[in-house]
């Protein structure tokens, strides 16, 4: 998956935003506020995802290109490697995994107001 379709890919997503909150390359995405996925968009060979902790171990086992989140929580997420053992299905999937368990961790008010469809 290139920058462009992981962009498209990851603003179809309802209440999805993407800034630059830390620099001018790391692209970050939110749902109402919160991250979800983070990629370098000079380098994009890899982008951090949230991740249930026990399915974050279970990818690391199964897959060479899941690691522990880089610069991030190494519980709660993951680096994945693109162009590597995980295809862009299960990539999409991961980010719908990241995307839903961000969504799902917001204010009950937050989520109340924006219900997923």
């Amino acid at each position: 998956m290139n920058i462009e379709e992981l962009h498209h890919y990851c603003s179809l997503k309802q209440g999805a935003t993407d800034c630059f909150p830390f620099d001018n390359r790391t692209l970050v995405f939110k749902v109402y506020g919160k991250m979800f996925a983070l990629v370098d968009v000079e380098d994009c060979n890899s982008i951090n995802l949230k991740c249930d902790p026990d399915y974050a171990i279970e990818l690391r086992e199964q897959y060479t290109a899941v690691q522990p989140g880089f610069h991030m929580s190494h519980k709660h997420w993951n680096t994945i490697q693109f162009n590597n053992d995980v295809n862009d299905l299960l990539l999409k999937e991961l980010i719908d995994h990241s995307y839903h368990l961000v969504y799902k961790g917001l204010p009950k008010k937050v989520r109340d107001e924006n219900p997923l469809r």
